[in-house]
């Protein structure tokens, strides 16, 4: 069981990300790819939060057929019963419901855990499954701080299990060929890497006021870690990723996809400095936090990264509203 699970999350997840971009798979057709096969060679999985990317991980992971979902985590119960009826057209019975993902954890069944809570949740939740003995997927960003993925790290490191963070794009394949291009020396010397996203598509986050926590919402857990506020709809699901309490706005949602292959391009580790400019430009009043505008130099001897980010616009560089350049003596490689 341990040989099936290892080679499961070596081999498994490298095709399962490649589709983890389309957000959800229909169910019905995963009723139709889904083989029957015995107890003996199933690995076990349980997802703690189920409404976004959570979900599209748990959807991919059931492509393969030895993948069997025995429990759900999510503080909306609303959620759970939606997710619920997603599997049911898939044929997959219901599995366990838990709203604390500790008891989840202590389910001694369950070999796999994908986590796709907030970010604010990711250090506790990962250090907590490792714990409990789990192999787990988590999605990205890994962390909302240095320190958080210094913890994060040390754990990884000191025990025997298999931990994948959401980077599925280092396995789509002409990711993998750009950076082999990259690496060959072709381009000459790089001395500027460029990754951006100008994503039109973002509005301002409307101005709510505080309100009553749903029906079947355990706000409280949801906070964790975060301070404590009253609920607010702008700060639950989606949206949350536009407040400093929870996460760090476009910049570790789509930056972490971007910074990251600009970074491993460069073979980059610690930068000698950082400087970053911008703020709430295009929408300066409305319930956001996080910058819609945002320019960042990162600093390393014989060659700078550059990071910037807009909301409200389209387009970018290279006509491409995201990706990543490489800039050297002989030629430019843009990826995206």
């Amino acid at each position: 069981m341990l040989h099936n699970r290892r080679n499961f999350i070596r081999k498994g997840t490298a095709g399962l990300v490649m589709t983890g971009a389309s957000f959800m798979f229909p169910m019905e057709m995963l009723s139709m790819m889904r083989k029957k096969v015995g107890a003996n060679d199933t690995i076990n999985v349980g997802l703690v939060g189920c409404k976004g990317m959570g979900f599209s991980d748990l959807s991919s992971f059931l492509k393969m057929s030895d993948i069997n979902v025995i429990a759900l985590c999510d503080v909306d119960e609303n959620v759970l019963r939606e997710r619920t009826a997603d599997l049911e057209k898939a044929g997959i019975k219901k599995p366990k419901w838990y709203s604390d993902y500790r008891k989840l954890y202590e389910n001694k069944d369950i070999d796999v855990v994908i986590i796709g809570t907030p970010d604010h949740w990711h250090c506790l939740q990962l250090t907590d499954a490792l714990q409990a003995g789990k192999d787990v997927y988590c999605e990205k960003p890994i962390a909302n701080s240095v320190e958080e993925a210094n913890i994060m790290l040390d754990f990884v490191e000191s025990r025997d299990r298999m931990v994948q963070i959401g980077q599925w794009q280092r396995s789509q394949p002409h990711f993998v060929d750009a950076i082999k291009y990259v690496h060959s020396g072709a381009l000459g010397e790089i001395r500027l890497a460029k990754a951006w996203a100008y994503q039109g598509w973002m509005k301002p986050v409307p101005v709510v006021a505080d309100a009553p926590v749903p029906e079947g919402v355990d706000y409280k857990m949801w906070l964790g870690p975060a301070p404590d506020r009253a609920f607010n709809k702008n700060r639950f699901h989606f949206d949350f990723r536009w407040f400093w309490d929870y996460a760090g706005g476009l910049m570790t949602d789509w930056g972490v996809h971007l910074m990251d292959y600009a970074l491993y391009g460069m073979k980059a580790g610690t930068p000698k400095s950082v400087m970053a400019l911008g703020g709430k430009f295009a929408y300066p009043t409305d319930a956001s936090e996080t910058p819609d505008t945002l320019q960042t130099v990162y600093e390393y001897d014989g060659f700078s990264i550059l990071w910037e980010h807009a909301t409200g616009i389209d387009g970018g560089n290279y006509g491409r509203n995201h990706g990543i350049a490489f800039i050297g003596n002989n030629g430019t490689l843009v990826v995206d």
